[in-house]
């Protein structure tokens, strides 16, 4: 079992950052991939990023070259650094992971991830 643990969410104008932690433990592996995703009321959760063991990371088309994923390996942490926010933005934002390598067929979709953790909220405001 991994748990997984979110922090960093909360409110912010158009143009402002936030950065989102997630914190892993139990039965973690050292070939894993992790991944951030968001959800909106009454939608399915979408694909934001995500991140291989060996530190290649992917972005969904929608927050490229705005957000940043980066994972701490020996912390076991992931983080995600949201610039350039904009009211769109507005999710709960999850933290995912999958005892197997990342895939570009698949690492964006929610169903290759095993593990969730319990969500952060982001707002952005106009």
């Amino acid at each position: 079992q991994v748990h997984l643990v979110e922090s960093g969410g909360g409110s912010v104008q158009s143009g402002g950052s936030l950065r989102l932690s997630c914190a892993a433990s139990g039965a973690t592996t050292s070939r894993h991939c992790m991944g951030w995703f968001r959800q909106v009321p009454g939608k399915g959760r979408e694909g934001v990023a995500y991140i291989d063991s060996d530190g290649t990371a992917t972005y969904a088309n929608y927050v490229k070259d705005r957000f940043t994923i980066v994972e701490d390996n020996a912390k076991k942490a992931l983080f995600l650094q949201m610039d350039s926010l904009i009211p769109e933005d507005t999710a709960m934002y999850y933290c995912a992971y999958d005892q197997d390598k990342c895939s570009p067929y698949w690492s964006l979709r929610d169903w290759s991830y095993r593990y969730w953790g319990q969500g952060t909220q982001v707002t952005v405001s106009s």
